[in-house]
């Protein structure tokens, strides 16, 4: 008998139980479970001519056509699906929990696997996803100037086991005008939230969250609503960094990246710089010296960061000044003040 589980119990099977998402492969790379594999019922083209058929001659008709172009594929599903299993139970979604991921579950059923459905499929995994964002978390938001090493600081602070989210590595992007250079593509708004959920829903709710300061908007990606709302309520502790020490962190991360990448960023923020600033900071990267070129952006960014911060709503902001100490230092530093 098919199972259908609800989302808790859906996400929370054996890792060893593959979750198989039968809807098209644009729906899948628009967004999808973590770990999902895409094993898609209809392609794109397909779906849209099974979709245009059911609104101008029903469902009758529309289903008939699925089984159509679904037949030729059965024997291909069922031997794929058998390799992946391994012999452990398959997890199954569509879209709405509705014929898709049942006519796939009772074909790989009728091949001798044990398959779970998830009720309400994927759109009630979102819903599902979205109502936790809200929840109460106990989050710490580490703030501070560009350079300040907040990263490193939330490495460490996880090598310490405390719970943590890096926010740029989900989005793939550091989160200025420079924020995209040597990252990977970054994944759609959607994805993202996914992957977010992905990490809080191995948290402890009763355990700080340690998490970077950001913006609404990490790149070209939307931090969750619920989410981002759920955060600023909550304290925010701001590392004091020297200005060199700050200036020679960002000269080790960029200092082997692309110099055109880094151009591109400089004219990105060229009216807030402003052009002569600009022309300078070229001269400065063609000359070979970064670090001159990046202390003319680090002095924009501080006046932006210490603009936004004397504006914030958040209710508890506490400045902790650190100089010349490693981001592990840091780290033991704030779990004790934090404690």
């Amino acid at each position: 008998m098919i199972q259908h589980l609800p989302v808790n119990d859906f996400l929370n099977a054996s890792e060893k139980e593959v979750i198989l998402d039968v809807r098209s492969p644009s729906e899948y790379i628009h967004g999808h479970i973590p770990g999902a594999i895409s094993f898609p019922l209809f392609e794109d083209m397909e779906r849209a001519e099974v979709g245009t058929l059911y609104k101008k001659a029903g469902k009758q008709a529309a289903v008939i056509k699925g089984l159509e172009i679904v037949g030729p594929k059965l024997k291909g599903f069922a031997e794929k699906a058998i390799e992946l299993s391994d012999g452990n139970p398959l997890r199954i979604h569509c879209w709405r929990g509705g014929m898709r991921s049942s006519s796939m579950a009772m074909l790989l059923q009728a091949a001798g696997l044990e398959c779970h459905l998830l009720k309400g499929g994927y759109k009630a995994y979102r819903n599902h996803l979205l109502s936790e964002f809200g929840k109460p978390w106990k989050f710490v938001v580490l703030g501070g100037k560009t350079g300040s090493g907040k990263t490193q600081v939330l490495h460490e602070l996880s090598r310490f086991h405390a719970q943590v989210i890096d926010l740029e590595a989900l989005a793939h992007h550091k989160g200025s005008a420079f924020g995209r250079i040597g990252e990977l593509p970054q994944p759609t708004t959607e994805q993202f939230g996914n992957d977010l959920f992905h990490v809080l829903q191995h948290f402890d709710i009763n355990k700080p969250i340690w998490i970077e300061d950001e913006s609404h908007m990490i790149g070209n990606i939307s931090i969750p609503v619920e989410f981002y709302a759920n955060y600023r309520r909550s304290s925010l502790l701001v590392l004091d960094i020297p200005f060199e020490e700050r200036l020679d962190h960002l000269v080790k991360i960029y200092g082997d990246s692309d110099l055109s990448a880094i151009k591109e960023a400089f004219v990105k923020i060229k009216k807030k710089l402003g052009g002569q600033h600009v022309i300078t900071a070229m001269e400065l990267l063609e000359a070979g010296d970064l670090k001159q070129a990046a202390a003319i952006a680090l002095k924009y960014y501080d006046k932006a960061y210490g603009y936004g911060l004397e504006h914030k709503d958040t209710p508890n902001i506490k400045y902790i000044p650190f100089d010349t100490i490693t981001p592990q230092d840091i780290a033991i530093q704030l779990l004790k003040y934090y404690e």
